[in-house]
C-alpha cells in the first residue's frame, strides 16, 4: 500500500514536496473583498475578466480548458492548480527528531473504491503504517451523518445538528458557517442568481436564503443549488423556503454530510493546538470550516472527489485550507482576520487537497498570496510516504526564516505531491 503524509514538527518546522505551479484566475468580483466580509455583500451582474497565468507566463484559454478536462489542472477556490508533480530522486530530511505526521494521504486498510493504480514515474518515499479511513461520527458527538435529511420539515431557526452538521457558534449566525440571502430569486425556477447579500454576524438563516454549514472531520457538506451566481459567485448550503423550512438544495444527496476520499490525515506533536480552517466553498468562501488538531491528535482532512464534488462553471474543484500559528483558538482562526494579522484569511500557509478525475490524490502547500505572502508559521510541515516527490515547509538555507522546499530545492511558491 502507498501512503503519503505531511509531518508536523514541534517548535515550528514544516516540510513540503513537489512545486505548486498554480494558475491564478483573476476575476473582477464585486462585493467580494479579501477582508472584512462581516458586512452586507451586494452582488449584481457585471463583466468578468479572466486571465490564466502559470509561473508568470500567460496561458491560452484552450490550453487551460483542455488541462482541466484531462485532469491536469484542478480548481482550488479561485486557483487552478497542477496535479502532476515533477520527478526527483531527492529525499528531504526533516530538521527535527520530533517530527510527527501532519497531513497524510494513505491507502485505507479496508476495501477501497476502485481507482486507477498506475504509479507515478518518480521516486517513492518509504511507506509508513497505513491508517484507517475516517469512521462514522457517533450521534452523541455531532449527530448522525448517515441519517437522511427530512427536507421541508425542519424550521430554518433550528440548526440541523441531529443530521451531522457541527455548529460554528463563534460566527454569530445561529450555527451556520455562512448565510447568503437571495431576494428576488425563485428556487427551482430561476437558472442563475444575480443578487446576493451575505448576512452579518448576529443574523441567522431566514426565508429566501442559502444556509451553509460545517461537518465533522473527514466529512463535507453535500448541499448546493444548481443555480449559481450569474457572475461566477459560488452558492452553497440548505435552502430556507418562503414558509421558513429547510430544503435540500441538491436532492441527489439526501444526507447533509458526505465523507471525503484519499484518506488524508493530520497528526500533531505540537504542545498547543494547530487550527486548520477550510474555505466554505461553495458558499461565502470564508475560511469558516474548522479542523482543530490538539497535541497528539490524528484527524482526517477532508479531500473532495472531483467526480462527485462541486463544479465551478463545469470545472472540477478541490478543497483549500488555511493553516494558523499554533495555539490560535478556533474562534480566532476560522473567520475573517484582521488586516496585517497572521490568522484567519491572513494565515500564512494554504493547503490544497483533492482527488482528480483519474483517481489521483494530491496535496499542495503554498503561501497565502497575495494576502499574506510574507507571513510565517511557528512550526514546520513535511509531506512523506508513497508520494511523487518531496514537499516541505521549513527553515530556509540562510537560516533566516521558513520557506517551501520542493524535492530538496527551495521553492518560494510552494509545492505539490500526488499519489495514484
Amino acid at each position: 500500500m502507498k501512503l503519503s503524509h505531511i509531518a508536523l514538527l514541534s517548535a515550528a518546522t514544516l516540510t513540503a514536496a513537489q512545486p505548486h505551479n498554480h494558475l491564478h484566475r483573476h476575476k473582477n468580483r464585486q462585493g467580494s473583498p479579501v477582508q472584512g466580509r462581516d458586512v452586507v455583500t451586494t452582488i449584481v451582474a457585471g463583466p468578468v475578466t479572466t486571465e490564466y497565468v502559470l509561473d508568470g507566463t500567460a496561458i491560452p484559454y484552450d490550453v487551460v480548458e483542455a488541462g482541466i478536462a484531462n485532469g491536469i489542472y484542478v480548481l482550488i477556490g479561485e486557483t487552478i492548480s497542477t496535479v502532476i508533480p515533477a520527478p526527483s530522486s531527492a529525499s528531504p530530511t526533516p530538521s527535527s527528531s520530533e517530527a510527527a505526521e501532519f497531513l497524510q494521504a494513505a491507502s485505507t486498510s479496508t476495501t477501497p473504491t476502485p481507482t486507477p493504480t498506475p504509479a507515478p514515474a518518480t521516486t517513492q518515499a518509504a511507506p509508513v503504517p497505513a491508517l484507517a479511513a475516517p469512521a462514522p461520527v457517533s450521534s452523541s458527538s455531532s449527530g448522525n451523518v448517515n441519517s437522511n435529511f427530512p427536507s421541508g420539515t425542519i424550521a430554518c431557526s433550528d440548526f440541523p445538528s441531529a443530521y451531522g452538521p457541527v455548529p460554528a457558534d463563534w460566527l454569530g449566525l445561529g450555527g451556520w458557517t455562512g448565510v447568503q440571502n437571495v431576494p428576488g430569486f425563485t428556487f427551482g425556477v430561476d437558472a442563475a442568481i444575480s443578487y446576493i447579500e451575505t448576512a452579518l454576524s448576529g443574523s441567522t438563516c431566514t426565508p429566501g436564503s442559502f444556509c451553509s454549514y460545517a461537518c465533522p472531520p473527514g466529512y463535507q457538506k453535500s448541499q448546493w443549488p444548481t443555480a449559481q451566481g450569474s457572475t461566477g459567485q459560488s452558492i452553497g448550503g440548505l435552502y430556507c423556503n418562503p414558509d421558513g423550512f429547510l430544503e435540500l438544495s441538491r436532492t441527489s444527496a439526501s444526507q447533509l454530510c458526505t465523507a471525503g476520499v484519499g484518506n488524508v490525515q493530520v497528526t500533531s506533536s505540537l504542545s498547543a493546538n494547530a487550527c486548520i480552517c477550510r474555505t466554505d466553498y461553495p458558499g461565502t468562501e470564508g475560511e469558516t470550516i474548522p479542523l482543530n488538531v490538539e497535541p497528539g491528535d490524528t484527524l482526517p482532512v477532508t479531500c473532495p472527489d472531483a467526480n462527485n464534488y462541486y463544479l465551478w462553471e463545469g470545472n472540477f474543484t478541490s478543497a483549500q485550507y488555511y493553516v494558523n500559528p499554533s495555539g490560535t483558538p478556533v474562534d480566532q482562526a476560522c473567520q475573517w482576520g484582521t488586516p496585517g494579522g497572521n490568522t484567519g484569511n491572513w494565515a500564512p500557509v494554504n493547503i490544497g487537497v483533492g482527488q482528480g478525475s483519474s483517481g489521483e490524490t494530491f496535496i499542495s502547500i503554498f503561501p497565502n498570496a497575495p494576502t499574506n505572502p510574507d507571513g510565517e508559521l511557528d512550526f514546520d510541515i513535511t509531506i512523506t510516504g508513497g508520494i511523487s516527490g518531496g514537499c516541505e515547509y521549513k527553515m530556509n538555507s540562510a537560516g533566516t526564516g521558513r520557506t517551501y522546499w520542493s524535492n530538496g530545492v527551495e521553492s518560494p511558491t510552494g509545492c505539490t505531491v500526488s499519489r495514484a
